[in-house]
């Protein structure tokens, strides 16, 4: 039987002020990360003002 998978796109956006992109990304995976999800890829959208996380679990 095949896995089926659930993917699930978590979009951290860039701020002036606060955490970075890469300290929030990191927090955000470890929090999925405890919710089963795994990274799947990391694309940084055209304008630069965004991080999106692909990810999946089995369903």
């Amino acid at each position: 039987m095949s896995t089926r998978w659930q993917y699930h796109i978590a979009e951290i956006k860039v701020q002036i002020f606060g955490a970075s992109v890469t300290d929030r990304a990191q927090a955000e995976l470890t929090r999925l990360g405890q919710q089963g999800w795994e990274l799947v890829s990391a694309v940084q959208s055209e304008a630069g003002d965004s991080l999106r996380l692909i990810l999946k679990k089995p369903a």
